[in-house]
């Protein structure tokens, strides 16, 4: 029994030990998803609607023609009639909008893009960090199947050694159906196992786009659980490019720009044109000349919507002051569940696996001698399989710790490499220098960190007036 044992300890970490192949493999999964998935196209469909509004924003109105015609009958005081005619006008207007109107508009639009693309962005890091979960997920179900069907096996197949011999007793039958009894309820863990397993493939499949029964082969992963960056340096990265950070922090930049186009639309647009007027009735008279019209700002200065920005501004900075908290919260909680998980994984295959094996192992030889009962041999296969559930149950619970980290901080965090290159580029509390504002000429402004909120104040006291 002693070289079954010793597969199945094999199998447990065998996907552990693998080398880089898997890492390509994985890497394949996540490009195939992210060409094939479909929800990728109500992301790309957003980006063309405000690229749309974009280019709505900087056009100038259409011009406004306009004409009157009428009759005209001249007469004297003693109501004699001394001539009557045709009487008509033609006018065409063109609007021009108050100065920076138009460019506070454009700018508007430019971050409505920005936070299209974003968002884009985003989802694709998400789903990446999807994929690669649920491939993990897959390989610790694989893990675990495999175990628990060895274990259950060997059981089987002792059973059926034992039920061979002449019988010897009436303890002899009950060792037999003792040991029948646990494997058929040690047959129900491989079957769990492979249920986790075809789940995280059915999730796979609809990730990439496939079919949800497509046959998928899942391939060899390094789920060793890496050290991670200092804390610190999580929550520097998480509030320079977290997702959710780096859209409210746009959303405030944009509102900035609504509280300066309320404060410039208090003042009207002006409509300018030519006219030509045409009298014929004693006289042909002809006059050419230049209209201009605008309403007079007497009774609506437009308060009401400049409140409404400045309160919506308000709003906004508060929530993302809120929202860099709560992202702070998250990145600390995931980073102790990751350590604290990853220190139990260590723990278990340094210590308690080999002891647990060793033991099924001299169990195993001491039953067949005769020297422990079968309830200590079946006892210590289940407490066996238990440490590697307990084993793979840490590595799930610190894989999605790591992958929750992926999504806080859009930093890949499997291989070390990859995140010591993710974090070079990283500057600080409030760098954000990735999302540089875009203003209608095509500049970055960079605005960063506290000065998002300072913007908001500024523009409310300083727009053009």
């Amino acid at each position: 029994m002693k070289a079954p044992i010793t597969a199945s300890f094999a199998i447990a970490f065998a996907p552990i030990v693998c080398s880089g192949a898997g890492t390509s493999s994985l890497d394949r999964l996540v490009a195939e998803a992210l060409s094939r998935n479909p929800e990728i196209r109500v992301y790309t469909a957003e980006i063309a609607a405000a690229r749309g509004e974009r280019r709505r924003a900087g056009e100038w109105q259409n011009p406004e023609a306009s004409t009157e015609t009428g009759a005209k009958i001249v007469r004297d005081y003693h109501d004699n009639t001394l001539g009557d005619g045709i009487m008509w006008t033609l006018g065409a207007t063109q609007t021009f909008e108050y100065p920076g109107r138009v460019t506070l508009r454009k700018a508007i639009s430019n971050h409505q893009v920005a936070l299209a693309e974003l968002g884009l962005e985003g989802f694709r890091t998400a789903l990446a960090a999807r994929v690669r979960a649920a491939a993990f997920r897959a390989a610790l179900g694989k893990t675990k199947a495999g175990a628990a069907d060895e274990i259950a096996k060997r059981l089987d197949d002792l059973a059926t050694v034992l039920s061979q011999r002449p019988t010897a007793g009436v303890a002899q039958q009950a060792d037999v159906r003792i040991i029948e009894a646990n494997a058929i309820v040690l047959k129900r863990r491989p079957l769990e196992a492979q249920r986790e397993m075809q789940t995280a493939i059915y999730e796979l499949n609809q990730l990439r786009g496939a079919r949800v029964d497509s046959p998928l082969a899942i391939p060899p992963l390094d789920l060793t659980l890496r050290p991670l960056p200092p804390v610190t340096t999580l929550l520097f990265r998480a509030r320079d490019h977290n997702y959710d950070v780096r859209t409210r922090v746009l959303e405030l930049e944009q509102q900035g720009y609504k509280v300066r186009l309320a404060l410039n639309e208090r003042w009207p647009a002006v409509r300018v044109g030519p006219v030509a007027h045409n009298e014929r009735a004693d006289t042909n008279e002809y006059l050419f000349g230049i209209s201009a019209s605008l309403p007079l700002p007497l009774w609506n200065t437009n308060a009401g919507k400049i409140e409404s920005e400045k309160a919506r501004a308000i709003k906004v900075e508060a929530e993302l002051a809120t929202l860099i908290r709560d992202v702070e919260r998250k990145v600390a909680d995931a980073e102790f569940v990751y350590r604290s998980r990853r220190e139990e994984a260590d723990d278990l295959q340094k210590s308690v696996l080999p002891q647990m094996r060793e033991a099924a192992e001299t169990g195993d030889r001491n039953y067949r001698d005769g020297a422990i009962p079968v309830s200590t041999y079946t006892e210590l296969q289940k407490q066996y399989l238990d440490s590697i559930d307990a084993f793979t149950a840490a590595q799930a619970a610190g894989i999605e710790a790591r992958q929750q980290l992926e999504q806080l901080t859009a930093m890949r965090l499997d291989s070390e490499r990859q995140y010591r290159s993710a974090n070079a580029g990283g500057g600080g509390i409030g760098t954000l220098r990735h999302l540089a504002d875009r203003n209608s000429d095509g500049r970055t402004s960079g605005l960063t960190g506290n000065a998002f909120a300072d913007e908001v104040r500024f523009v409310a006291s300083h727009a053009p007036v």
